[in-house]
């Protein structure tokens, strides 16, 4: 079988996309299977204007000259499969609307937003209509494949009809996470940052973006430092974060053990989810949620939000907290009961700790990149056929 993969621009810098298109490309390549990779260049993108207008010319790049150059491209081929690596790419669907294909859907959350669902990240005029690009791309197919029963809920509301083929395939892990020992991940992560995690800390692992709400995860921390007797540090690793978040940190009592941590390369993830003790996970929302799973296959217990698809993910072996409320009024009792649940775990007692991390070892197990990739096969066989 060819492949060809649509996938995000480079020049927008995308975390777990890019990630997600070589887990792909590599799986499908092992299966002996040949891959393209199809991705806008940086034309008007390039041009030497302020970085106010990068982002609307790497527009006109994905949205007018990339489909011409593709059009061109593509000829009809019975044992070709085009897939859409992200239904955020399916303003291209018409190009390839006639040969088979199939959509791969992360989460509609910026779908959500621009329809007014999500009142924590409101989306302007521009982003509408460039959501409508990518609604009225996607309302034309019928091949879907969502990475958890939450995506497919919504990918269904938003199309109004179960399309022909839809299927969930929970993503499998991207790396190799193992149980490592705890003195010697704390070791390594003490070498790599220089920070004293010999008796603990609290981790959060998520990107600079709303759904992630590490603002929420500050509170949690401050909340806790300020009703128990405990000075373990909170560690923040992801892509570079904001100026907001910097400015928490900064009037945050305890803001001299809260580290910003974005340097933190994959060879040293496994170390930082094996030594920490706890995932402080508590996200408004996600497509799947990759943190979890990683963090229990490495040896972490998790807390996580008690919606979907964190439910899906973390299953019976991961510690709930509601969602955080809107109301500013609310805010105070929920950073103090979920400090509380914080405590709770920090201070398991060994023979419990022991049996939570057993649990959450056997329920990262469903998440097998083969076992992900063999059911993704199997599924572009079918689209094929």
């Amino acid at each position: 079988m060819r492949i060809v993969l649509f996938t995000h621009p480079p020049f927008f810098n995308h975390q777990s996309m890019p990630r997600f298109t070589n887990m792909l490309a590599e799986g499908m390549r092992k299966r002996g299977h040949e891959v393209e990779i199809y991705s806008p260049e940086a034309f008007f993108f390039n041009l030497p204007l302020s970085s106010l207008f990068k982002k609307w010319l790497g527009y006109i790049d994905q949205l007018f000259i990339f489909p011409a150059i593709v059009k061109k491209r593509i000829k009809y081929n019975h044992n070709t499969l085009y897939i859409f690596t992200d239904h955020a790419l399916s303003m291209w669907v018409p190009i390839v609307k006639h040969l088979p294909y199939v959509i791969i859907c992360h989460d509609f959350l910026a779908q959500r937003s621009a329809n007014g669902e999500i009142p924590q990240n409101l989306t302007g005029w521009t982003g509408r209509k460039y959501q409508g690009f990518i609604r009225k791309g996607y309302t034309l197919g019928e091949n879907f494949i969502s990475v958890s029963k939450k995506t497919q809920q919504d990918l269904h509301k938003f199309l109004g009809r179960e399309p022909a083929l839809s299927r969930v395939v929970y993503n499998g892990l991207n790396n190799d996470f193992v149980f490592m020992d705890i003195k010697t991940a704390r070791q390594i992560l003490n070498q790599k940052t220089k920070i004293d995690t010999f008796k603990g800390y609290i981790l959060h692992v998520g990107g600079n973006l709303w759904y992630k709400n590490m603002s929420g995860v500050i509170k949690i921390y401050n909340s806790w430092r300020g009703s128990y007797c405990n000075s373990m540090p909170l560690l923040l690793i992801g892509s570079a974060h904001g100026a907001d978040l910097q400015v928490e940190i900064k009037n945050s009592p305890y803001g001299d053990s809260i580290h910003l941590l974005s340097d933190i390369d994959d060879e040293y993830m496994n170390a930082a989810y094996s030594g920490a003790s706890v995932l402080l996970f508590p996200s408004y929302a996600e497509g799947f949620g990759w943190p979890i799973a990683e963090a229990m296959a490495s040896g972490c217990i998790v807390i996580t939000t008690n919606e979907a698809p964190m439910t899906e993910v973390g299953g019976d072996a991961a510690v709930y907290i509601s969602t955080r409320p809107i109301s500013n009024s609310e805010d105070e009792a929920w950073a103090m009961k979920a400090a509380k649940i914080l405590n709770q775990v920090i201070n398991l007692p060994d023979s419990d700790r022991l049996e939570m991390l057993a649990k959450g070892y056997d329920n990262s197990k469903r998440f097998n990149r083969d076992n992900a990739m063999n059911q993704l096969e199997k599924i572009f066989f079918e689209i094929l056929i």
